[in-house]
């Protein structure tokens, strides 16, 4: 860190009270960066995709395209920006990919053709899927040990909250001004709520200011004690990704997270279109993304507030039958009741997966590889988002429903479920406890 910037995090701490820990701005800004960051998702484009395609003539499979492309690519740099984090810190990772996302939704408010908006929204997926979810997911896991779980999902619950406001704002400002206006509007949230706290915050780990996990004094043998009170912590020293790769249960969680990732994702960018499709009012679909995200975030804060208590690998078997269930719900939806009902479960399920799923690889190998070993899973569930949404694109395009699809991705969910359920806990961590 520069003398600078550290000069400025210490004048911070300085003005709070002695009992105030640092991590939590840490997480405050982390979160700002989840919340800008609903603009490169595909619960925001599915708001587009219907303006968009109607104005120039795209099929859903050509603007399904570009999430899948722009997440494959996320995918493949996900595991080096990983290994940056450790090294380095989460925040120039934000920064510039916060800046890549405001500059895409810039240009998608002057895009004239097809080949433009994949330009376009393919950076701002690299720069989400490959960039800002490993700096985010991470924090939580590098500042926190006791409050582990309420800290990731306190993120996640921003993340979330992005969902919530942004959304019917993009809606609004569609229906009243154009699509063109709304992907401005993205773009000023991002900088403004996004990358400037990020820049002047955000700092890689507690030791970096003198501190220990958790706050108090950063000696080391003060870190040893607080690690050493966490009923949750792994034997020390943490295992790098190496080791961590050579544990089966490593694996079997990579696929869960593939498969299940997949398969919710198949069905979050057709959303929109499937429901008003089924005669659903567009407004109330819109409205289902909204309760999605609400569910969401408070799915978040339950979540985490649950992990520090509970065994990370039941609650996510928990989080992934609720994601098979809204899947087979959305089969036969066709009314309001049914639409807020599958917004519900695929709310929780989805946010809370996202949160888990760091405190999970903490839990069970520690902090010190946490970016290295988060950034190959967010690739595999990176790719999982390429194909869901491709999948059910070309099914729709091909019979004219997405229903098949939908039925074909709820059974694959469910594999995805029995692969965690059966996984126990690595060896690895298995030294200092027993299974949990």
């Amino acid at each position: 860190m520069s003398t600078g910037g550290q000069g400025k995090a210490n004048l911070l701490m300085r003005l709070k009270p002695k009992s105030f820990y640092y991590g939590w701005v840490v997480v405050a800004a982390a979160g700002g960066m989840e919340f800008a960051n609903a603009a490169s998702a595909i619960g925001i484009l599915s708001i587009f995709v219907v303006p968009m395609g109607d104005e120039f003539g795209w099929s859903r499979t050509e603007i399904a395209g570009a999430t899948s492309v722009g997440a494959i690519l996320g995918a493949s740099l996900a595991p080096f920006i990983g290994r940056f984090v450790d090294r380095y810190g989460s925040r120039m990772v934000l920064v510039v990919s916060g800046s890549i996302v405001g500059v895409s939704c810039l240009y998608l408010s002057l895009v004239q053709s097809l080949l433009g908006f994949y330009l376009a929204f393919t950076a701002s997926r690299i720069a989400d899927q490959g960039g800002i979810k490993i700096g985010t997911s991470v924090t939580g896991g590098k500042w926190f040990l006791k409050y582990r779980g309420k800290a990731t999902g306190l993120v996640f619950f921003a993340g979330t909250s992005g969902m919530i406001v942004l959304a019917p704002v993009a809606q609004l400002v569609i229906a009243t001004w154009g699509w063109r206006e709304a992907w401005l509007i993205l773009a000023g949230v991002m900088f403004a709520v996004g990358v400037v706290p990020c820049a002047l915050l955000l700092r890689r780990q507690p030791e970096d200011l003198g501190l220990a996990v958790d706050g108090g004094p950063g000696s080391g043998e003060a870190k040893l004690a607080i690690e050493a009170s966490s009923t949750d912590a792994p034997a020390r020293p943490s295992p790098g990704l190496r080791e961590v790769s050579r544990t089966p249960v490593f694996w079997a969680i990579l696929a869960s997270l593939l498969l299940v990732s997949g398969a919710t994702s198949g069905a979050a960018l057709h959303l929109v279109s499937y429901l008003t499709g089924q005669g659903v009012n567009p407004a109330a679909a819109v409205g289902a993304i909204s309760i999605m995200a609400t569910c969401g975030a408070v799915g978040a804060l339950f979540v985490g507030a649950l992990a520090d208590r509970a065994s990370p690998r039941w609650v996510m078997v928990v989080l992934y039958l609720t994601g098979t269930a809204s899947l087979g719900l959305l089969i036969i939806t066709d009314n309001l009741f049914e639409t807020y009902a599958y917004a519900v479960l695929a709310g929780v399920s989805s946010s809370g997966i996202n949160t888990m799923t760091p405190i999970m690889w903490s839990s069970y190998y520690g902090r010190d590889a946490l970016g290295s070993i988060f950034g190959v899973s967010r690739a595999a569930q990176v790719l999982g988002f390429a194909v869901g949404p491709l999948v059910s694109g070309i099914f729709f395009d091909a019979t004219g429903s997405y229903k098949g699809s939908f039925f074909a991705l709820a059974w694959v969910a469910l594999a995805g479920c029995a692969l965690v359920a059966a996984a126990g806990r690595p060896a690895v961590s298995r030294s200092r406890r027993g299974e949990g």
